[in-house]
């Protein structure tokens, strides 16, 4: 029994390390989707060769979920494969990399990002805070017109602390 066992364990991790290379090296995106299925299959070689090891069954009911997700994923997949293979007669990966939004820039390359490490970027300028009971100041008009709206009725002007007198008329409306 423990060689038997043995051998499906290493079917097992075998058939999901032959995905896992297919999924990570591959171009065809027909091969990558069926090469996630291998993983997922040998996953669930796995999960029933652990259930029979312990006298349970769940490791089955796992193995039921994990294909019936793999088949949905495998159908969804290949809808969108075929959709996108008559828009542009062609299934390679790469090409599908450059589909973005319009106003996305282009994803960015190890090589780019190498070159891009050289450049300075400009310092960044954060807005700061006014100390606590001044107006900051204004540079945008827009702004000022908001500033006014939020001084103090009491008040003189809007560095001035209201009166204490004015306070007190004030609350007692």
């Amino acid at each position: 029994m423990t060689g038997e066992v043995e051998r499906f364990l290493i079917v097992g991790a075998v058939l999901f390390v032959i995905g896992a290379l297919g999924f990570f090296t591959r171009r065809n995106m027909i091969v990558i989707v069926l090469s996630a299925e291998m993983m997922l299959h040998g996953v669930s070689l796995t999960l029933v060769t652990f259930s029979r090891v312990h006298h349970n069954l769940e490791g089955q009911a796992f193995t039921i979920f994990i294909l019936t997700v793999a088949a949905c994923e495998a159908g969804l997949a290949l809808s969108l494969i075929l959709a996108l293979y008559q828009s542009s007669k062609s299934l390679d990966i790469e090409f599908w990399t450059e589909l973005r939004e319009p106003d996305l820039p282009p994803p960015m390359l190890a090589e780019d990002a190498e070159a891009a490490a050289g450049i300075p970027l400009p310092p960044l300028a954060f807005p700061r805070l006014p100390v606590a009971g001044r107006v900051p100041d204004i540079h945008d008009t827009r702004d000022a017109e908001r500033v006014d709206d939020a001084a103090s009725p009491t008040a003189e002007s809007p560095t001035e602390p209201p009166k204490p007198e004015d306070v007190i008329k004030t609350a007692s409306r």
